[in-house]
């Protein structure tokens, strides 16, 4: 049997078969005096196996273990780590399909952006945050901040601290006069007095459930992230961040 007859036999491609044959996953039987590679039943009966293997889910590698003579892991070992995995996909996609039909009906009351893709809980509090806080460019960057944390969860705590503080008008009204003496640093020289004046004030501001755990030795200008930040902000409003993550730290 040649190595053309072989893989249709078993319904895969020639190029398969060599890459097996690469990868040691199936015996290269040696060429006879014609040069051809000659292939028995044992070889097909091997490929096909690796077949069923691979279309249940298994890589090439777990493959290779299930058909190892002695040292191979049980086959049922496997399946069931591919059922579990299976299952948390079919929860993963679930849940996506609910939060695209959500992003579906937003987009029929008008044209959606880049950030409505985040969760429903982060999603609802920058809706909140747009409609308490519009024109601020502080409060601007806050909303693309909390979109970055989303992609990781961090923003869960955040959207759950604020989503029924930001109804309260007088916390919102607080809120919306830190994020303007904010937006007034941008003009300001780093040693005014309003730089600490406001750190003192936003670090108070802030739940303590936020800011538990944070690093006191961090230093935000060494922080890859934290750095570049800072860098997008002017002077007095970088060096009023600094201060309001040394009060958390206790520095």
């Amino acid at each position: 049997m040649r190595i053309g007859e072989l893989a249709e036999a078993v319904g895969v491609s020639t190029r398969a078969v060599r890459h097996y044959h690469r990868i040691g996953l199936l015996p290269e039987p040696p060429r006879r005096i014609n040069g051809y590679r000659t292939y028995g039943v044992r070889d097909v009966l091997r490929l096909a196996r690796v077949r069923r293997l691979t279309e249940l889910g298994l890589s090439l590698d777990e493959a290779a273990d299930v058909l190892a003579d002695d040292e191979g892991r049980e086959l049922g070992e496997i399946l069931a780590e591919i059922d579990a995995d299976l299952a948390r996909q079919e929860v993963e996609i679930r849940r996506r399909r609910e939060r695209l039909a959500e992003l579906l009906r937003r987009a029929a009351d008008g044209p959606l952006d880049a950030d409505d893709a985040v969760s429903v809980p982060t999603a609802e509090l920058l809706d909140r945050m747009t409609t308490a806080f519009p024109g601020s460019d502080a409060a601007r960057r806050d909303r693309e901040f909390l979109a970055l944390l989303d992609t990781s969860g961090a923003a869960a705590l955040v959207a759950e601290q604020y989503r029924e503080v930001l109804h309260d008008p007088e916390v919102v009204a607080r809120t919306a006069e830190l994020y303007r003496r904010f937006d007034e640093l941008a003009t300001r020289s780093v040693d005014d007095p309003d730089v600490t004046e406001l750190a003192r004030d936003f670090a108070a501001a802030v739940p303590a459930e936020l800011v538990t755990g944070i690093d006191p030795g961090l230093d935000l200008d060494a922080h890859p992230f934290a750095a570049a930040f800072l860098r997008d902000l002017a002077p007095a409003q970088a060096e009023a961040v600094r201060r309001v993550y040394g009060i958390w730290s206790g520095r």
